[in-house]
């Protein structure tokens, strides 16, 4: 695979730039701490209690968190595509061993960021400190109290057609029982929502 460099670093600074501006002086100093990767789908980027070290930006893909119980069954925690930030955030920040494994669903190209030097640039720049805390903000207190309230409140249905909304081709990218599990639903239960679906069209 050509890894085309410039367009996944630029990628990279329009996520950051999505959240707060920042300086050029600054982003030189995050490209100095990054790896640009190609990998395979099926392989495991992060294994249940290793201590996690990078920060992944997905350039192209698809990635899944998954925890698994003693029986064996897996359960998927979240799913990530283009343009999201994937990782174990406790374990990077505690560095504490991962509660969940992170495997690639399809062939990827990911940025990976190493974290403890991108910590070290976040105090002493205040431009990455605002895209720190605006990240947090979005992605830890907005958009987690709203995956909790539709869990409760929406039905299966409308959390498929939520995530539909987001990522159209998901369901042509990525095995039906992965969304399933994601949807906290049986494989069954969303082949009877998409026919359903389907009838209604």
């Amino acid at each position: 695979m050509t890894l085309n460099q410039d367009k996944y670093s630029n990628d990279l600074k329009l996520k950051f730039e999505s959240y707060a501006p920042v300086s050029a002086t600054s982003w030189q100093l995050i490209e100095n701490i990054i790896d640009i990767t190609a990998i395979k789908k099926g392989e495991i980027l992060l294994r249940n209690g290793q201590i996690a070290k990078e920060i992944h930006f997905v350039a192209k893909g698809a990635l899944r968190a998954f925890i698994s119980d003693a029986e064996g069954n897996s359960y998927n925690k979240n799913i990530f595509l283009e343009g999201d930030f994937a990782g174990s955030t406790v374990s990077l920040i505690q560095q504490t061993p991962s509660e969940f494994s992170i495997e690639v669903l399809e062939d990827s190209v990911l940025i990976n960021i190493n974290y403890k030097k991108y910590r070290e640039l976040i105090f002493q720049n205040d431009d990455l400190k605002n895209f720190y805390i605006a990240y947090l903000e979005r992605n830890w207190v907005i958009e987690k109290e709203q995956r909790e309230i539709s869990i409760v409140m929406e039905n299966a249905t409308e959390r498929y057609l939520d995530l539909l909304k987001k990522h159209p081709d998901i369901s042509e990218r990525i095995a039906l029982h992965h969304i399933a599990s994601h949807l906290g639903i049986t494989p069954t239960q969303l082949s009877r929502i998409r026919k359903s679906l389907e009838k209604d069209l």
